[in-house]
């Protein structure tokens, strides 16, 4: 199983957790996150970044999703990546995070590509022809 660390500010990694667990209706397993302020220091932070992942990687990897490409979690999440067994994406968001669960018994590689069209297909312009098909479902 894949293992998930969600990297961003504040208590958002938190949040997306709990609300996975709500749509889930259980907390995952071998999902964790690191909040980052704005009085952390990277290089301070960095080591408990790197166990996390150690204590999250059963053997299949780790996927790190981070909020922000280029803000502070972002730059410590890149410091995590080695190809093939540390994959990072940046834009998290709930469907995205919901999807790299479902999917996390594929390969990392797969993983990555599911919770990528997660993000992207979790974005929709709210209108009418979108609200009467989500009510015809």
């Amino acid at each position: 199983m894949v293992g998930v660390l969600i990297v961003a500010h504040g208590a958002l990694g938190e949040a997306l957790i709990h609300g996975a667990s709500h749509v889930l209706g259980k907390r995952p397993l071998q999902v964790q996150q690191l909040g980052v302020t704005v009085h952390d220091d990277p290089d301070a932070i960095l080591p408990q970044a790197q166990e996390l992942v150690r204590q999250l990687d059963g053997g299949d990897g780790v996927l790190v999703l981070t909020d922000i490409l280029g803000a502070t979690p972002s730059n410590i999440a890149t410091r995590l990546l080695r190809p093939g067994k540390v994959e990072g994406l940046s834009g998290a968001s709930l469907p995205m995070l919901i999807r790299a669960l479902t999917y996390r018994d594929e390969p990392l590689a797969a993983v990555v590509d599911k919770a990528m069209s997660g993000g992207r297909d979790g974005v929709v312009h709210l209108n009418s022809d979108a609200c009467n098909a989500a009510s015809r479902s």
